[in-house]
């Protein structure tokens, strides 16, 4: 049994360790969008170039994200952890130093690889070595310096761009990771893998069986991949895009065959048997494709139409995170009295009214009257939703399938950001050029702002319509004191089945 205690020095390492890297993969989720524009002007690129700064990223993370959670049950989560750190900083270090965009855009990818090693660990490490008495004040830490990190990302990014430059928004997480890996290295246990302890199946010692489903991994972002190629490049009409488009899709479909035929899937579909957990990823493609598509855009539409700095624009947006964070664990509260499908249906569309209250913004626009109302609306309506969305998805699948049930909706939620950066600006009517003119962005903006808030509509009528008030509880800290505006927490797959092997099974929708 883990038996680390919080109070002692190598409980206060092990969270300092896995603080500083969920730190540096949730940073890199904010930061990146209020660098955009000086990134374009001194890069010399296109809208294009732009949408794929982010979306290489989040192509190779939410395509990769389960199997890194696979592969530190496998070889040990300190090592895969590690291993991902090392990774990151590496490819941020090639991120800044990049002298062009096709050299950018494929260390970016590269980083959401090494991303998709170190995120699901962090909050593993945590479960698998601190005593039960203390595991949940440990989690509850870890996530509320991490919500602190992601709160404090888009100042901090908006302040680099100003200051030293825009490439120090990717070398900053150099430093961290020489901080991160050496700490975790003396003074984090492994657990699971290769050199756990030998013990029967499925104890804290035992190795996982199995084989990988790298087919799988990879026809899932290959599919993510050549779909956001297609949708970028749409405004070309040329054979190329339509046959990638094409490709993409060819993917997507093979990946749920691959799925449904392999001994050892990653995504086993038969979880999507549960129709409350089918109903809850729906609402997350819907909310989290417009809060993808809002960040992103937001940050561009601050700087290119209303004028203001980086470090303006990316302190606009605070007030989003800080509400989360304050008051998620009120919102969790009520949602475990009252049931999560009114929670669910009221929170989207308290954000597509905070979208519409951003029609407002616009040249000349005041950030008292006119940005600060639409934010703190949109950010009441994602402390309504988001921590009631989360318990939802562990609720309504069985206790063993809790990780795996995680990890699903987390990828979903980076997909359906992925797919808004892609997409939006091609329905909005963006050109290649549009974020060098403020006239011709703020329109594209205004319209893609009521795309996002028809898409949030439609998630609240999903959940209306579909989810059901069953308990969902969810007293774990991470579903409450939880900070990232970008996709929902992810929880451990082995280690929260073991904690919970004795425990009776969620109910399920049938």
């Amino acid at each position: 049994m883990p038996d680390v205690r919080i109070a002692s020095p190598q409980g206060k390492w092990i969270l300092l360790t896995t603080v500083l890297g969920s730190s540096m993969a949730m940073l890199d989720s904010t930061v990146v969008n209020v660098a955009l524009p000086r990134i374009g002007r001194d890069l010399h690129t296109n809208l294009a170039a732009l949408q794929w700064t982010v979306n290489a990223y989040m192509v190779t993370l939410a395509g990769l994200i389960l199997l890194g959670g696979s592969l530190g049950d496998r070889y040990g989560r300190r090592r895969i952890f590690v291993l991902g750190v090392v990774w990151f900083a590496t490819a941020s270090l090639m991120c800044g130093l990049a002298p062009s965009s096709g050299v950018l855009i494929a260390a970016r990818a590269l980083q959401g690889a090494g991303g998709a090693l170190l995120t699901p660990g962090s909050l593993a490490l945590i479960q698998a070595s601190f005593h039960p008495d203390d595991r949940s004040r440990a989690v509850g830490l870890w996530s509320g310096f991490g919500g602190i990190g992601a709160a404090v990302g888009p100042f901090l990014g908006g302040w680099l761009v100003d200051g030293p430059g825009w490439r120090w928004v990717f070398l900053l997480n150099v430093p961290l990771a020489l901080l991160c890996a050496p700490i975790a290295l003396r003074h984090v246990p492994e657990s699971d893998g290769g050199t756990a302890r030998p013990g029967p199946a499925g104890s804290a010692g035992a190795a996982p069986h199995g084989r990988f489903d790298v087919l799988g991994a990879v026809l899932g972002a290959l599919a993510l991949g050549l779909v956001t190629y297609a949708l970028i490049e749409a405004r070309q009409g040329s054979l190329q895009v339509a046959v990638t488009a094409v490709a993409g899709v060819a993917a997507g479909i093979a990946f749920v065959r691959v799925e449904k035929r392999s001994p050892d899937p990653m995504m086993p579909l038969d979880i999507f048997a549960s129709r409350q957990f089918t109903a809850v990823n729906l609402v997350t493609l819907c909310v989290y494709a417009a809060f993808g598509g809002f960040f992103f855009l937001t940050a561009l539409q601050l700087q290119v139409a209303v004028g203001w700095s980086p470090l303006a624009a990316g302190t606009a947006l605070l007030p989003t995170t800080a509400l989360m964070l304050l008051f998620s664990a009120r919102s969790g509260a009520l949602a475990d009295r009252i049931g999560p499908r009114v929670p669910l249906t009221v929170g989207p569309l308290l954000c597509a009214a905070g979208m519409l209250l951003m029609l407002r913004v616009g040249p000349g626009a005041s950030y008292v009257s006119d940005v600060l109302p639409a934010v703190l609306v949109l950010g009441t309506g994602m402390v309504t939703l988001v921590a009631p969305l989360t318990s939802t998805v562990l609720g309504s699948v069985d206790t063993a399938r809790a990780g795996l049930a995680s990890g699903i909706n987390n990828a979903a939620a980076r997909a359906a950001g992925l797919i808004a950066v892609a997409a939006l600006p091609l329905l909005a009517g963006m050109g290649p050029d549009a974020y060098r003119s403020a006239g011709a962005f703020d329109d594209a903006f205004h319209r893609a702002m009521l795309i996002c808030a028809g898409v949030l509509v439609a998630g609240s009528a999903v959940a209306f319509a579909t989810v059901r008030s069953l308990p969902a509880d969810c007293r774990r800290p991470e579903c409450r004191t939880h900070g990232s505006v970008m996709a929902p927490p992810l929880e451990g797959q082995r280690a929260r089945r073991r904690l919970l092997a004795k425990a009776p099974p969620a109910p399920r929708a049938e």
